[in-house]
């Protein structure tokens, strides 16, 4: 008796040390898990990888561009709630056109999610052009709509506060109420201009 009651009370306590460790192993696992969330999280928009550093490199070039090229524009960043800035779209070519870039939507100065831009263009195209664009978004609920679309395609709507040949800015453009603006400059290539109309932004990770 005496045998088999140490026996029961050994398999007792082989229990009670299994549950410990399977405690142990839960508590770590849900420990690890809490503490892997704030990088998932700095992750989702790819901030900070090696592909986001190129594009924010572009992104600044051309927004210190912009800014100095066209001064008119440093109010409408003011006024606006967010800015998309595409550094780079390229346009057109032989046979079929269409377009391709990325850029980043900055909300007070600061880079919170990456975007790509597509336009697809069916016809007769007879050469290429780059240019770079920049929307401003005036009010809330434009930019929560644009961030909430998973594709966000731009209409006849927008309005452009001056034409591919980069003209400054009309006196009316900054007190403009429409709730997307466009601004277009920088084209080189032998279409002769430049629209938005079509293009669709989709959000992506770097």
């Amino acid at each position: 008796m005496w045998h088999q009651t140490r026996h029961q009370t050994g398999i007792s306590r082989g229990n009670e040390t299994g549950n410990d460790m399977s405690n142990l192993s839960r508590r770590g696992f849900t420990f690890g898990l809490l503490a892997g969330t704030p990088l998932l999280a700095a992750c989702g928009n790819g901030v900070g990888s090696p592909g986001a550093a190129r594009i924010d490199a572009r992104v600044a070039s051309t927004k210190s561009h912009m800014f100095a090229n066209y001064p008119g524009t440093r109010d409408l960043a003011e006024k606006s709630t967010g800015i998309l800035i595409m550094p780079v779209i390229t346009e057109g070519g032989f046979f079929v056109g269409g377009g391709y870039g990325q850029g980043a939507l900055q909300i007070d100065g600061v880079t919170v999610d990456y975007y790509s831009a597509t336009k697809g263009s069916f016809g007769l195209q007879f050469g290429a052009q780059q240019f770079a664009h920049v929307l401003f978004f005036m009010t809330d609920e434009a930019l929560q709509r644009f961030r909430r679309s998973s594709g966000w395609a731009a209409g006849a709507d927008l309005e452009y506060v001056f034409n591919d040949r980069g003209d400054n800015l009309r006196a009316e453009t900054t007190t403009s109420t429409a709730p997307v603006v466009a601004v277009i400059f920088g084209q080189a290539g032998l279409l002769a201009g430049a629209s938005l109309e079509g293009m669709k932004y989709s959000r992506i990770i770097p």
